[in-house]
């Protein structure tokens, strides 16, 4: 049949559900079109009909069917334009890891109702090593922009989320917040905790998980708003969100934690939370220093208030 594949496991995917290798090598493919070409045997393992949920092993052989029969014109066309896209946000890539500037308003991962995101463009920046699916490491919120890195292979995507896990990789955010936090710079040991139904919400609590945010006031518009950089020792859940409310003064735009508060006359009312910076640590090499230009809302708030954009903030060591 014109346009079957016959696709090799790689050492990397061994052990992978097969649904999820599909997801990471089709992701235009939805869910209930792969179980339909299980089916009908048009998806197999080594020759074999099997189930979405098989392992498969390195060496073993998928054959993939000519997927535009599968996926609508249409939505090959949308994933095409997604890849295009999401290379467009490349700001640094090498064999182990690709940074990128995540744009405000584009979510990480699907979800209820939410049918683009980042995930599923990741097919567009497939290269380097072995020619595998990047990986997420960690998250940003959907309402959150700036730096995020990505794994090249599941090796580098272990390395990267043990030295998030272990707070290796250090992050710094610039925040426009309503008011100036007092004193001008300092450290929010606060600790957290998830609250509400769905535990969809976080507020502070002393019985909760420690939380610790180092932050500096670089420059401030008279008492109305201020340019704060952040640097995060701990990663809990809205954990800058909630320490800037915690002193008097949310992020900009930031409704949930700042209520009526979080808005500032003359900006948008989008929230103004960026990760501008990440030093990556480097096994026999100088610590990688990655940087994220700011965009959109923020780029434009920046201009408002004639906030500097090229400073390089000094942190006190830990």
């Amino acid at each position: 049949m014109s346009g079957v594949r016959m696709i090799e496991v790689a050492a990397a995917d061994d052990g992978m559900r097969l649904d999820r290798w599909f997801r990471q090598h089709f992701p235009q493919v939805k869910q209930g079109q792969l179980q339909r070409m299980l089916r009908k045997g048009q998806v197999r393992v080594d020759g074999d009909k099997v189930a979405a949920n098989r392992r498969i092993a390195a060496g073993e052989t998928v054959r993939v069917p000519p997927l535009e029969a599968a996926v609508p014109k249409a939505a090959a066309q949308e994933a095409a334009a997604d890849h295009d896209y999401v290379r467009s946000l490349v700001l640094y890539e090498d064999d182990d890891l690709i940074a990128i500037n995540k744009p405000f308003g584009l979510p990480v991962q699907g979800g209820s109702k939410v049918t683009r995101h980042l995930d599923g463009m990741l097919d567009g920046l497939k290269g380097g090593k072995g020619d595998e699916r990047p990986r997420l490491v960690h998250r940003l919120d959907k309402d959150t922009g700036g730096l995020m890195l990505l794994a090249r292979s599941r090796l580098s995507a272990q390395h990267l989320t043990e030295a998030f896990r272990r707070h290796r990789i250090l992050k710094d955010y610039w925040a426009l917040t309503s008011g100036v936090p007092h004193p001008l710079e300092g450290t929010i040991d606060l600790a957290v905790e998830k609250s509400g139904e769905g535990m969809e919400r976080v507020q502070a609590d002393s019985e909760g998980k420690r939380a610790v945010t180092d932050y500096q006031v670089i420059e401030s518009a008279g008492t109305k708003a201020a340019f704060v950089a952040l640097r995060p020792y701990t990663g809990r859940t809205h954990q800058l969100r909630v320490h800037l409310s915690a002193l008097g003064t949310p992020i900009a735009g930031d409704g949930k934690y700042g209520g009526e508060k979080a808005r500032i006359e003359g900006v948008s009312r989008r929230m103004h939370l960026f990760c501008r910076q990440m030093t990556v640590p480097r096994k026999g090499k100088p610590p990688l220093v990655l940087t994220a230009p700011l965009t959109g809302h923020m780029q434009a708030a920046w201009s408002f208030f004639a906030f500097p954009d090229d400073i390089d903030t000094e942190w006190p060591e830990r």
